[in-house]
């Protein structure tokens, strides 16, 4: 079934630090660095695609002692192809009028 609305710049800024990620895991930590989203905006979006099959998450064991688990996430076939299909839009280009104002 396709979807009925659009991707937010959110989204499509994660699915592209996703895709860009190249199948290997990211830690939510991570994407939120590269993705330059905030946690409380970032966790809400996995959940949401990881719920819609677009992404794949588990619990990952920390390789030194001592630390929590941490969360990791990668793209889905389905997910990479929403990835390619809804790349990240270029911001629009300032008017001749706000250039000017600088």
């Amino acid at each position: 079934m396709a979807r009925a609305r659009s991707l937010s710049t959110h989204a499509r800024t994660v699915l592209a630090a996703l895709l860009e990620a190249g199948g290997a895991w990211s830690h939510g930590y991570d994407l939120a660095r590269r993705a330059g989203i905030k946690s409380g905006t970032l966790y809400p979006l996995l959940i949401r695609l990881e719920s819609q099959g677009y992404l794949e998450a588990e619990w990952q064991q920390p390789a030194e002692g001592g630390k929590p688990p941490r969360h990791a996430y990668r793209l889905t076939d389905k997910g990479l192809r929403l990835a390619r299909d809804n790349p990240v839009q270029a911001a629009p280009l300032p008017s001749l009028a706000q250039a000017s104002e600088s």
